[in-house]
């Protein structure tokens, strides 16, 4: 295995012989010898490489500057240097690639988050974006650990599909008909029947009723993969791709569906607490430093690593929407009218009556329940009640909700009857329909946008900046 900079920064030091490789954070010649700093991408740490000109020529360490990509062999000795206990002392440097300082654009000084953005192609070499990244994969793999220890299925639902889940937004259409020359039918529509798949096909805006066709023979399944959104939506919590995770359970009902949620975010979050503390430090002084320039109101409500202890050791709040609108209407809030939305039974919630019942009134994560029947998915289990669903929404402090799901409606003629309410083709849908007709069971599940719990966990305010190549309007580049 290759030697990483992380590796060499564990290791005991014996002034043994060592090989690293890397990408150049920053350089300087002091006269006798140079000091290049390094970065490999396994740690958010640096490796100081320190270059004597009487053992290497000052010529060939003249072209090295920022952003270039070396490979060092040397000794691993103590430093006597600040900020560091350890250094490479250079016998010999091979550079694989130069970086002209004139061109390369994260050169050491500070860059606005929107102008790292448009060189979107290099951002994983700074600290920031290295951070993210691995905190990214840290999650990832906490995910499919956790599902996998607990006894669920890893499923693949399809990426191009024939239906739109429950009318979630605009798609993308696929299709291999020539745009030049569309072949028409008889009344003049796009003939579908000369297309790839016989038929109108989009890309996938849910994996979810996908996986609960896999849950009903399976029990406990999850999707985990890209879905996309057709939506010209412009703003720093939307994304036209992003990942979601979607599990689906045979036999939970609506409790069991809380109690895994609460479980499975408290656990990845603590997973990433656990295995990214170095990544975490960056990106909370980061964000520390970001809102010294915000007015008051505007900061977060807590420092990055306070707000995800806190998700990790406080028992979520579990409450009714019925509940949650009496407890907004009697709030100083309503009374003083610093709501900017109106609160009434009914409204589908706001962020920012979310935010309120978790960072005012309770001061710790929320779970909605029961939520009305106009406001939510055709696929949701009625209650007995004729005007509420059971549905549940996990509320965080900073953003709102980040989790939605419910126990999904089993009964084949409820759900036949309020699919034809609302105009959705029961015919297109049939396959959903026969998982009722043929052994049906209780189920449930929900959904979590990845994309959004990497935003929470990392503090970033843009979640273009937590997904490695982001596709937005008029945004594919990359």
């Amino acid at each position: 295995m290759k030697q990483t900079i992380k590796d060499l920064l564990q290791i005991p030091i014996q002034n043994q012989e060592v090989s690293v490789k890397g990408w150049v954070r920053n350089e300087r010649d002091s006269g006798e010898v140079a000091f290049i700093v390094m970065n490999d991408g396994s740690t958010p740490k640096t490796l100081q490489i320190v270059v004597d000109f009487n053992k290497i020529p000052r010529e060939q360490v003249a072209p090295i500057k920022v952003g270039a990509c070396l490979h060092v062999k040397g000794k691993l000795v103590a430093s006597a240097g600040k900020g560091q206990d350890r250094e490479v002392l250079a016998e010999s440097i091979e550079i694989y690639g130069l970086a002209n300082p004139n061109e390369y654009p994260f050169q050491p000084k500070k860059h606005s988050l929107e102008f790292v953005r448009e060189n979107a192609h290099l951002r994983s070499r700074t600290a920031t974006f290295g951070a993210v990244f691995r905190i990214r994969h840290t999650l990832a793999y906490a995910i499919h650990k956790y599902f996998n220890d607990n006894g669920f299925y890893y499923v693949h639902s399809p990426i191009i599909t024939a239906s739109d889940a429950e009318g979630a937004g605009e798609m993308f259409q696929v299709t291999t008909l020539p745009l030049q020359n569309i072949p028409k039918n008889e009344q003049g529509e796009v003939d579908f029947k000369q297309d790839f798949f016989g038929r109108s096909t989009n890309l996938t805006v849910s994996g979810q009723l996908e996986a609960e066709l896999m849950a009903l023979g399976l029990g406990k399944v999850y999707t985990f993969g890209p879905t996309f959104r057709a939506e010209n939506s412009n703003t720093t919590r939307h994304l036209a791709e992003f990942w979601m995770i979607e599990p689906e359970m045979a036999f939970y009902e609506l409790q069991d569906n809380m109690d895994l949620a609460e479980d499975f975010v408290k656990y990845v979050i603590g997973y990433a607490l656990e295995h990214c503390a170095e990544d975490l430090d960056i990106l909370e002084k980061r964000l520390l430093d970001e809102e010294k320039s915000k007015k008051q109101e505007e900061r977060s409500p807590m420092p990055l690593l306070e707000k995800l202890k806190f998700v990790t050791q406080n028992p979520f709040e579990r409450l009714t929407y019925t509940e949650a609108i009496e407890i907004l209407l009697a709030s100083p809030y309503h009374k003083k009218k610093k709501f900017q939305f109106e609160v009434k039974w009914g409204i589908d919630l706001q962020s920012e009556h979310e935010r309120y019942l978790v960072e005012k009134h309770f001061q710790k994560p929320v779970i909605l329940t029961n939520y009305p029947k106009e406001i939510k998915a055709f696929y949701m289990k009625q209650n007995e009640d004729g005007k509420t669903v059971r549905a549940m929404d996990v509320l965080f402090p900073g953003i709102g909700e980040i989790i939605g799901g419910s126990q999904r409606e089993e009964n084949y003629e409820k759900l036949k009857n309020r699919m034809e309410e609302l105009g959705i083709s029961t015919q297109e849908l049939w396959w959903y329909l026969d998982t009722r007709k043929f052994g049906t069971a209780p189920h449930s599940g929900f959904g979590l946008g990845f994309e959004r719990l990497v935003q929470f966990v990392t503090g970033m305010g843009n979640i273009r900046d937590v997904i490695p190549f982001p596709r937005y309007p008029k945004g594919a580049e990359f």
